[in-house]
């Protein structure tokens, strides 16, 4: 009788031992299975960096090649201005074609003579007294200011009013 216990007991350990390795392999395979897939997604997230780096590049070469060639519009009618034996005509186009050229870039020019001096897109230089307008009032503009797209890209450079003391 003891011989059959042992021997019940060596087969039931064996059992558990080849069901042991059985779930060892299964979970190996699992690991390696999930270690390819890892794998891949890093793989698939790099080519997608690289790419996403190329088009970047594209994007900015394309959008450089049209500024210059409107620089090199601009240093063309400038050339045609300086040998004209008129040049305020050829100027006058100038001035029209980069007036233009803002427009259809959403760039606007900020207007200030007469407003309220506000710090968020004036940029006050002086201030001069003057009973004529209010206080903090922009009375001269010695350099434009301009908007892009709402947003503030040069503030405009002012002359503001101070009420005279008495």
């Amino acid at each position: 009788m003891t011989t059959k216990k042992s021997t019940d007991k060596k087969k039931n350990y064996s059992e558990k031992t080849i069901s042991l390795k059985k779930e060892i392999e299964k979970l190996k395979s699992e690991v390696q299975e999930k270690n390819n897939k890892l794998l891949r997604s890093i793989a698939d997230f790099q080519n997608l960096q690289k790419r996403m780096e190329k088009e970047m590049d594209n994007y900015a070469k394309k959008n450089k090649e049209k500024y210059l060639c409107e620089l090199i519009d601009l240093h063309e009618l400038l050339k045609k201005a300086f040998s004209d034996e008129n040049p305020k005509e050829g100027l006058k186009l100038i001035i029209n074609n980069l007036e233009y050229f803002f427009e259809k870039e959403g760039i606007r020019r900020i207007s200030c003579i007469g407003e309220k001096f506000d710090h968020n897109i004036h940029h006050a230089i002086t201030t001069i007294e003057n009973n004529e307008y209010e206080d903090n009032t922009v009375v001269e503009e010695v350099k434009k200011g301009f908007i892009l797209d709402d947003k503030l890209i040069r503030p405009s450079h002012v002359i503001v009013s101070k009420k005279k003391e008495k």
